[in-house]
């Protein structure tokens, strides 16, 4: 076959593909167009009704609505609002027809269990999200993986997140770092290096560029936990060397216990509180760099 007559044929295939997702689609708008208001609410009917109207076209459909929920979810984000009421029915409407989109349960829980103004603040609906996904798809570790995600990190329930992981561990597919994590949280709980490796996973198995940046923003947040508490030592140290307490961290640069005044991922200089605790400025070192250069002219 020449590269012009697969093109023409992969082109049909999307003409074609493109028609019959507008005609169900309109032939679905058509029949719920009676359950609009002018409120928001939810006036979709469920998942079984989008069947019966589908024609056979139910992952097709639910394409349709898993695009419909990323931009309900997009869209609360970009307008800074935290009410996300339609995103668990649209999520459920979306696996009521295609049990096996495995994108809708991964990313539809992370939209409802994150805290906003990232997410829903819903981790309960996204344990019973999950939940759904495992039953639909019992050969898919990963999904157990997610769901102890959420119980470790949102909900803060350390022993259903090691039963999560132990669970799971039982795939013969399954990557052995599961049942080193099942242990780990069954014998620390919740500390800072399982919580860097989770978000680590995170940010390296989605290319979707806000569930990075959201991963990110949390592994930047730990990584100043971890400066935070080693700088915290070393003024700990400063007074064990002098017998007196620093007033500024410019005292730990000038005895030798820091090579200059240290900054967060984000840019964002540490500084000595009152507390003796250390704490991040309001202004990053740019804007402070700025300010100082506005003063010199």
């Amino acid at each position: 076959m020449s590269r012009k007559v697969r093109a023409a044929t992969v082109l049909a295939f999307v003409l074609a593909a493109w028609a019959a997702s507008a005609a169900v689609q309109m032939r679905i708008d058509a029949e719920i167009a009676p359950y609009r208001n002018t409120s928001e609410t939810l006036w979709i009917p469920s998942g079984k009704v989008l069947k019966r109207l589908s024609f056979g076209h139910e992952g097709l459909v639910a394409d349709i609505y898993w695009t419909r929920a990323v931009q309900y979810y997009g869209g609360r984000r970009r307008d800074h609002k935290t009410d996300f009421s339609l995103l668990g029915p649209l999520l459920e409407i979306t696996t009521d027809l295609d049990p096996h989109l495995m994108i809708a349960y991964k990313f539809g829980a992370l939209f409802l269990s994150e805290a906003p103004p990232e997410g829903a603040d819903q981790p309960e609906a996204a344990v019973r999200l999950i939940k759904k996904g495992i039953q639909a798809n019992p050969d898919d570790w990963r999904m157990w993986h997610d769901l102890g995600f959420i119980y470790y990190w949102n909900l803060k329930d350390y022993s259903a997140a090691a039963a999560a992981y132990l669970e799971g561990s039982k795939n013969p597919k399954v990557h052995p770092w599961m049942k080193v994590m099942a242990a780990t949280i069954s014998q620390k709980g919740g500390n800072r290096e399982t919580s860097r490796f989770l978000w680590t996973e995170v940010y390296q198995s989605t290319t979707d560029p806000s569930i990075r940046e959201n991963a990110l923003q949390h592994l930047n947040g730990l990584k100043a936990l971890d400066d935070m508490e080693e700088i915290e030592k070393r003024v700990a140290a400063f007074h064990d060397q002098t017998g007196r307490w620093p007033q500024t961290l410019r005292e730990l640069v000038t005895h030798g216990l820091l090579r200059g005044i240290p900054s967060d991922p984000e840019g964002f200089p540490y500084e000595l509180g009152p507390d003796r605790k250390i704490k991040l400025h309001p202004k990053s070192k740019v804007e402070l760099e700025e300010e100082n250069e506005g003063t010199r002219s």
